[in-house]
């Protein structure tokens, strides 16, 4: 895997100028995102909180290219992904970001080998070359033994690790978490987040994570916090 910084780059990883989100309802222009200005350099990991209904999710999606954003500038890699298309955005997201959901969102039918192989359906890649890629990303994140099981054959813990793997096999440039320990109690919350901080450390991998809880923000190099749609604080570990 490679570690995403053997490049030098003379750009943040992700650069937000003035960047808004309306949702429109009825006749209703709902402003979720009020002029968001953020850099995040390659290699950060970043923890964006704040209380429910304060743009984080909606930030999140943005940088993952699930969404888009309503005006300003959202460059990612030097790429202004604010201007692609839907089909355009769909592709740079398969090749650039890793998804990990608080839900694991795994395919219930499929073993955690299966589950990891699903990103590279997408590419070129023969069915030896995915296996291979899979079983590196599961021994990655210490479930390799695990390979051949179900999720339902597999801990809440273990399901996240296979979740994780899943959005590294493709090796992308970001990772975006959305409450990635949510449904975890705090000892195996503990053990994946100390897993995505040393994806962090020792691989570079540049990681932003949505959570609502202050111990796991802590596992992060900086904190981004949101009020009502605006940036209201950033802080360092």
């Amino acid at each position: 895997m490679s570690s995403g910084s053997d490049k030098p780059s003379l750009f943040p990883l992700v650069e937000i100028r003035q960047l808004t989100k309306s949702y429109v309802r009825g006749k209703q222009v709902l402003e979720v995102l009020h002029g968001i200005n953020l850099d995040i350099p390659e290699g950060d990991f970043v923890a964006l909180m704040g209380p429910s209904g304060s743009g984080k999710t909606t930030l999140l999606n943005l940088i993952g290219g699930i969404d888009s954003p309503t005006g300003g500038l959202l460059k990612i890699d030097g790429q202004r992904i604010d201007e692609l298309s839907g089909n355009e955005l769909a592709a740079w997201r398969a090749s650039t970001v890793g998804f990990i959901f608080q839900s694991y969102n795994l395919m219930p039918v499929l073993t955690a080998q299966k589950n990891v192989e699903l990103p590279l359906l997408l590419t070129d890649m023969n069915a030896s070359e995915r296996k291979h890629r899979a079983n590196i990303a599961l021994q990655l994140v210490g479930i390799a033994d695990r390979a051949s099981h179900k999720p339902n054959e597999l801990s809440g813990g273990q399901q996240q690790r296979v979740a994780i793997a899943r959005a590294l096999v493709s090796d992308p440039r970001i990772l975006i978490c959305d409450e990635p320990t949510g449904d975890l109690d705090r000892k195996t919350a503990d053990e994946v987040l100390t897993l995505l901080q040393q994806l962090n450390r020792q691989f570079g991998k540049t990681i932003v994570m949505v959570t609502h809880d202050p111990k796991a923000a802590e596992y992060a190099k900086h904190t981004v916090h949101l009020d009502k749609g605006t940036l209201v604080a950033e802080a360092g570990h």
